[in-house]
């Protein structure tokens, strides 16, 4: 835990240098089409550091994380077999069983599935992935990302923004507990991709 706490706080000067902003694009980017770190944990160390920038934080963690998206329904669009299939096989998506499952939500649902998947912890690059390769309606998978990704960044800038000091205040005393259940949430997110969907 004293190493986690040594990167939360390494993390935390990064609101301090010109490069926080890229960094969190950066990650939302990523995360979105491969990488598994979700960019929350950036995204709620800067707010916290500076919490009236909190919205600016989820504007640049949104936008950065429906480019990944667009670049995951890329993958899936014009290279399932090359790049698409070895990530999913990696979130344990590749069986064909839980594939077809997949594209049975896509042919229900549209692209409003990923609305569900871009605001939970539900590893949100499968379904960018999916939807590319299922060639779901692309303005509404985009319209999809927008909503639950902002809805989720906006959510967390929101609860920052108005109860910034004391947020970061009962992070630090319960900071040990919090990267326990943050952990727990994102295993969580990953075994529903693997077991229940």
């Amino acid at each position: 835990m004293k190493y986690l706490k040594k990167l939360y706080d390494w993390v935390l000067h990064w609101a301090e240098t010109p490069y926080a902003v890229p960094a969190l694009f950066l990650l939302a980017v990523t995360e979105s089409s491969f990488f598994p770190v979700p960019p929350d944990v950036l995204l709620i160390t800067l707010s916290i550091s500076i919490p009236k920038k909190a919205f600016k934080y989820a504007t640049f963690c949104t936008v950065g994380s429906v480019i990944g998206g667009v670049i995951g329904y890329g993958i899936g669009f014009g290279f399932m077999d090359m790049v698409g299939m070895p990530i999913l096989e990696f979130y344990g998506y590749a069986a064909m069983e839980k594939y077809k499952y997949l594209q049975s939500l896509y042919m229900k649902y549209d692209a409003w599935v990923v609305s569900v998947a871009a605001f939970t912890p539900i590893p949100y690059k499968v379904f960018t992935i999916a939807a590319g390769a299922f060639k779901i309606n692309f303005p509404i998978f985009i319209l999809s990302s927008i909503a639950g990704r902002a809805g989720r960044f906006f959510l967390v800038a929101g609860f920052i923004y108005f109860y910034g000091p004391r947020i970061k205040d009962f992070i630090d005393k319960y900071f040990n507990l919090l990267t326990l259940i943050f952990f727990a949430l994102l295993i969580l997110g990953f075994i529903v991709v693997k077991y229940v969907i």
